[in-house]
């Protein structure tokens, strides 16, 4: 009985590092504010000569926005940490299977099956625990982007009160608008404002991703 010819699958040599996703593309409801009380209760709408529109790049305010740039780097480097240690168990995983194919000839034939069940075990829990990785990765930066899209888009209704502002609209890359006057572009000061306020806020924001290879 030949005990040597136990492999490792394919997909264990192959471990690239996880990607992160670095750009965020989200599209901004498009909302009036309620201009006066008369209007509430007459229930007529704004002229469109009165209203008072501007746009934004929405990649723009994401990518310049300081708590993308910060959970950004921050899972990417976490994503960094779960490939090394996922390589380092893989290694660990294939020099057992080469031992085994070195020394298994001298084992019984019980003791070889019993050898091979143990590694195939062993190979099966360490790609359920490459999924949860990528699970864990995908969740949190679910969670950014969830985060990012509500910080964003309670910030602009903001700035269009402060602002006196009826409409801001989202200007990116095939959406539904083709053109606007760069006059009405008030990206950069949404993006001063934006990081001003996470920066006066830094000290509640959302902590770091807890990193599970800390308990492995």
């Amino acid at each position: 009985m030949n005990h040597n010819k136990f492999k490792v699958k394919k997909g264990l040599r192959i471990l690239g590092v996880l990607a992160i996703a670095s750009v965020l593309f989200y599209s901004c409801e498009q909302k009036t504010a309620t201009p006066t009380a008369e209007v509430e209760t007459s229930g007529e709408g704004m002229e469109a000569a009165d209203m008072k529109v501007a746009f934004v790049y929405t990649d723009s305010v994401i990518n310049k926005y300081d708590y993308f740039k910060k959970m950004s780097e921050e899972i990417t480097a976490k994503g960094q940490r779960f490939d090394t240690d996922l390589q380092s168990r893989a290694k660990g995983f294939e020099q057992e299977v080469a031992t085994f194919q070195q020394t298994g000839g001298n084992m019984t034939p019980n003791q070889a099956r019993a050898k091979q069940d143990e590694l195939v075990q062993k190979e099966q829990n360490l790609m359920t625990y490459r999924n949860n990785l990528m699970q864990e990765l995908s969740a949190d930066e679910a969670k950014m982007m969830n985060d990012i899209y509500e910080q964003v888009q309670s910030y602009i209704k903001e700035y269009a009160v402060e602002n006196g502002i009826d409409i801001i609209l989202s200007y990116t890359r095939g959406g539904a608008m083709w053109y606007a006057n760069e006059a009405i572009d008030v990206t950069a000061s949404v993006v001063e404002g934006l990081n001003k306020k996470y920066a006066s806020n830094s000290g509640v924001t959302t902590p770091a991703a807890a990193d599970s290879t800390a308990k492995k």
